[in-house]
């Protein structure tokens, strides 16, 4: 890959702000629609945010770090940025789409890249069913809430919360119970990513229920259908020492 012009997304943090003012004395920052790559400096949760935001110009994003961990990013540098993006490889991830409907029946869809959690938004816990295409995966779940993971986000909230870690080209997704009260050893299902996920909440006025796609939250949800949308796809580039497959690989090891 041959990369001439960038475009720096920079978030607003002390870390990442520091580092703006070195970036834009060494490199042009040229507008995202005669750009070739994305370059995103922060943390994950800047990086989910810009891809969204981005998304549309189909070019690939390369993230350095200046958040926490920075599971999504590459280690920071301000030098030789131009080649290291050519030495570096691409990786294609999709996204979940998330379709929710509130208890007065407003519908909301959203874009999530990591995964979609319902969460209880109240002392009471949640009561949810969950159907996997035409097939009920469990009937009644008391739990504080339940998530789909994405193989990029295995490694987020729902390895957290004792979920499976799924590799990249697994072609899978995981449901996970946060805290399940009922049935208590339910440990979730991985199941395929062509999968149609419906999950409703059993009792709406009693126990209410959030739903958050990645960091975007509707609440009141009645019903939520989610499912990997093909056509949006992400690429992002990962320094060769630095790969996507690599981290996640790691994080198995660290889990046995």
């Amino acid at each position: 890959m041959t990369i001439k012009k960038i475009h720096f997304v920079i978030d607003k943090t002390f870390r990442a702000t520091k580092a703006k003012k070195i970036i834009f004395k060494k490199y042009k920052d040229y507008s995202p629609k005669k750009a070739n790559v994305i370059v995103v400096i922060g943390g994950d949760g800047f990086m989910l945010q810009s891809l969204k935001k981005y998304q549309k110009y189909k070019i690939p994003f390369y993230g350095m770090n200046k958040g926490s961990f920075g599971f999504l990013m590459n280690t920071y540098k301000s030098k030789n940025i131009r080649k290291s993006i050519n030495k570096s490889r691409e990786i294609t991830i999709s996204a979940l789409q998330m379709s929710a409907v509130t208890k007065n029946n407003i519908k909301k869809k959203i874009i999530s890249i990591n995964e979609v959690s319902l969460l209880r938004q109240s002392k009471q816990t949640a009561c949810l069913k969950i159907i996997s295409n035409k097939k009920t995966i469990i009937k009644r779940l008391i739990c504080d809430g339940v998530l789909v993971s994405t193989p990029a986000g295995s490694t987020a909230y729902n390895l957290s919360v004792h979920g499976p870690i799924l590799s990249l080209n697994s072609k899978k997704l995981a449901i996970t119970p946060i805290s399940p009260f009922r049935p208590r050893r339910w440990k979730g299902k991985i199941i395929a990513s062509s999968s149609i996920i419906k999950i409703k909440n059993l009792n709406i006025n009693k126990r209410p229920v959030s739903v958050v796609a990645d960091n975007i939250e509707v609440r009141n949800i009645k019903n939520v259908r989610i499912k990997v949308n093909p056509s949006i796809n992400f690429k992002l580039l990962y320094d060769k020492s630095n790969n996507l497959n690599k981290k996640i690989l790691l994080e198995k090891l660290k889990k046995r």
